[in-house]
């Protein structure tokens, strides 16, 4: 089977996010950032433009809202984190695994990117439609596909499309032990998150250049907009028999 040519796929005009929601405030060294740096990396040679958020650097409030200074809190940062999430094709959300789940970081995101969820984008549709989304795992105890799952739903949930393969992590040998970025850790060697690293990412930029090209998400019984206008999109009613 001939083999395309990688370098003849120029993903110019697509951006992504990666937020990654570590514990650790820089400038200390985080284990998922050097997973997300590698998919990162894939994508920029390939003409993507790439923003990389460290949440746990941000003043982010605890809330299922937009703005939490309107709901009583003094400062958050989320709202200009989430124009630059919104103005991105593709969404990476990364983090540690912490007794088995996703950090409580990734939780908070999570529950921020929720807030948005009822805006609707210029077709009426939810206004993550038309965009990517995935998720990077670390740590050194099991829980790599609860994670991603967890996220990964999550995101769908919300209206971003999920392509094939969209997750990808290292975990080392179960209980305390090195970490990805610990020398003789295994980690960077490791083939299958190499594999699952690399995948991921091309999936990510093929799916999101599709959407673009097309214009975002198919428009068609999808509009919230026109839902609340009366709009049944061939929903059986008898009241409209």
């Amino acid at each position: 089977m001939t083999q395309p040519d990688l370098g003849a796929f120029d993903f110019t005009g697509l951006r992504a996010t990666f937020v990654n929601c570590t514990l650790k405030r820089s400038p200390e060294p985080s284990n998922t950032q050097a997973l997300v740096d590698i998919s990162a990396g894939i994508m920029r040679k390939h003409g993507v433009e790439v923003d990389l958020v460290r949440a746990v650097d941000h003043d982010i409030a605890t809330g299922v809202y937009v703005d939490m200074t309107e709901h009583g809190w003094d400062r958050d940062e989320w709202p200009t984190l989430f124009a630059g999430i919104l103005d991105s094709d593709i969404l990476v959300v990364a983090g540690p695994i912490w007794l088995g789940d996703n950090s409580s970081v990734t939780k908070r995101v999570i529950e921020r990117l929720y807030a948005g969820s009822s805006m609707t984008n210029a077709a009426g549709q939810y206004v993550y439609y038309g965009k990517v989304g995935g998720a990077i795992i670390t740590g050194n105890e099991d829980g790599i596909k609860h994670c991603s799952s967890n996220i990964l739903y999550s995101l769908q949930h919300i209206g971003y499309s999920i392509p094939p393969a969209a997750d990808a992590g290292w975990i080392g040998e179960a209980g305390p032990g090195p970490s990805y970025l610990d020398p003789g850790s295994g980690g960077p060697e490791n083939e299958f998150t190499q594999r699952n690293t690399t995948f991921m990412t091309w999936n990510l930029m093929h799916l999101a250049a599709l959407l673009k090209a097309a214009g975002g998400f198919p428009v068609g019984g999808n509009q919230r907009t026109e839902w609340d206008a009366g709009a049944r999109f061939d929903y059986p009613n008898p009241e409209y028999r």
